[in-house]
């Protein structure tokens, strides 16, 4: 009798994401930086992976007129972003994906960003891999994806928070 519930418990455990990195807010400096390096145009559609409360998603729509969309799979992340993103009346532009980057599709993508540990950024690799068209670019923030080189490494000193940063920028 008591075999059931434990099953289920296992069931549920194994269908939540795993954790690909800690929350940790880019600066907005860095943030503007990011989607600079990574060429972002009016229209272009840019992924956000693991997308914390928005704010990338939030810029690269209102500032860059992007199609943006982030994947944040954080129930409280998720909902302050929706939250945002439908008070600044971007919806139109702007989405978050309650759910796992792993299982995503990414194969419309011009821009992809990334603030990811590096055991993160090579699980993601093989999936990026495989959907992202010629021509995709991947912003990556503090750690690189070590199966890829980089087209160019920014590395910016003092964010005006006294954090130093280093972005990767690649091209599929």
């Amino acid at each position: 009798m008591r075999l059931i519930p434990l099953l289920a418990l296992t069931l549920v455990a194994q269908d939540k994401p795993e954790k690909l990195a800690p929350y940790y807010p880019t600066p907005e400096t860095i943030v503007e930086r990011m989607l600079k390096l990574g060429d972002l145009k009016a229209g272009e559609k840019m992924f956000d992976l693991g997308s914390g409360d928005g704010r990338i998603v939030i810029m690269a729509a209102q500032k860059f007129k992007a199609d943006a969309t982030g994947v944040e799979f954080d129930d409280s992340l998720y909902k302050q972003s929706m939250d945002k993103i439908r008070s600044l009346g971007l919806s139109a532009t702007a989405r978050i994906i309650h759910g796992d980057l792993l299982k995503q599709d990414y194969s419309s993508a011009d821009l992809l960003t990334v603030y990811l540990l590096p055991m993160s950024n090579d699980k993601v690799t093989p999936i990026l891999e495989k959907q992202l068209k010629k021509g995709a670019r991947i912003v990556a923030h503090d750690f690189e994806f070590s199966a890829w080189k980089a087209e160019k490494i920014v590395d910016i000193d003092d964010d005006g928070e006294g954090r130093a940063h280093r972005l990767y920028l690649y091209r599929r």
